[in-house]
């Protein structure tokens, strides 16, 4: 029996990650975690892989199997080598059933490749979830250097940057760092509330068409993406729609009102 101060084992962080731990014993994890920085990066960046995989792939993991791929359909095969065959397959999908169905999603991959907007969507949510649960270096530059930090983003990403200020709505600059990005370097900027609450903002060139704000949610954390004049923005923070929107329509009006995009 583990002890409810315990140290956290391989198998309850994977079960951790996945939200399949008792309840007793998440509550322990977790302040576990808090201690020990190191192993919360990497819960956090597994955390991040699986919410990638869910944004990119998770609408093909909700297809159903092909009834032509079903065990019954696979065991009525023909005899001697053919029915040594299907006898085979039936054995490997019945193997893939029981494992969760990573096969299927895998299919995904060549079957229905990720949008442009959603890949970097995803590449947006992962930064987020790796960057936020940091608590010494969470960002390279310090907000207190807007100056330095806004000249050089813009030189490194080619355009002009100018950050939004959200004191309005209880949010200060934490930073900024640079990311890769789609098509070249990466900007991202971090914010925190009172409460602790982190939001951060994406934004990188991009050949994607233009498009209005489009809400992603995922399990932890959502995201608001848009396009505009050849640059991606992704507004990233707690899966609260209501409050994501409200940060993500007031860095959106400052966006078209500075014109920040263009050199």
């Amino acid at each position: 029996m583990t002890e409810p101060h315990s140290p956290a084992r391989d198998d309850e962080l994977h079960a951790f990650v996945d939200g399949e731990l008792p309840a007793d014993r998440r509550e322990a994890v977790t302040a576990w975690l808090a201690e020990n920085p190191e192993q919360a990066a990497l819960v956090a960046a597994w955390q991040a892989q699986a919410e990638a995989i869910r944004l990119h792939y998770g609408a093909v993991a909700e297809e159903p199997v092909p009834a032509r791929l079903s065990i019954d359909a696979l065991m009525r095969g023909g005899g001697g080598r053919r029915r040594w065959w299907t006898l085979a397959a039936a054995a490997v999908l019945a193997a893939f059933l029981v494992g969760g169905g990573t096969g299927w999603m895998a299919r995904g991959a060549t079957a229905a490749a990720p949008s442009a907007s959603g890949s970097i969507t995803a590449d947006a949510l992962e930064a987020h979830q790796l960057y936020v649960v940091e608590v010494r270096h969470p960002v390279e530059v310090p907000g207190s250097e807007r100056d330095h930090m806004t000249a050089w983003l813009s030189k490194r990403l080619g355009y002009a940057q100018q950050i939004p200020d959200l004191h309005g709505l209880g949010l200060k600059l934490v930073g900024g760092r640079l990311l890769p990005g789609p098509t070249g370097a990466a900007a991202m900027y971090m914010y925190e509330g009172p409460s602790g609450e982190r939001f951060t903002l994406y934004c990188a060139r991009t050949t994607t068409p233009e498009s209005a704000l489009r809400f992603r949610e995922g399990n932890r954390y959502a995201a608001v993406t848009w396009v505009s004049d050849k640059a991606a923005y992704v507004v990233s923070g707690p899966a609260e729609r209501a409050r994501l929107e409200q940060v993500s329509k007031a860095i959106y009006d400052q966006v078209d009102k500075d014109d920040w995009k263009k050199s």
